[in-house]
């Protein structure tokens, strides 16, 4: 893995944390969070992203 691609990896886990908190706190809805979960692994093309689901 390159170190670009580790990098993504991190950025992506670290919007996944993000994400869960603000769905937990309700701000955003259950279709609001996988939208911009697709969006995120577009941007950072994760390899492991379905070792962190």
């Amino acid at each position: 893995m390159s170190k670009e691609q580790a990098a993504n990896e991190v950025k992506y886990k670290i919007t996944l944390k993000f994400l869960k908190i603000l769905l937990r706190n309700g701000l955003i809805t259950e279709e609001e969070y996988e939208e911009i979960d697709a969006l995120n692994r577009q941007t950072f093309q994760p390899l492991l992203a379905k070792v962190y689901v």
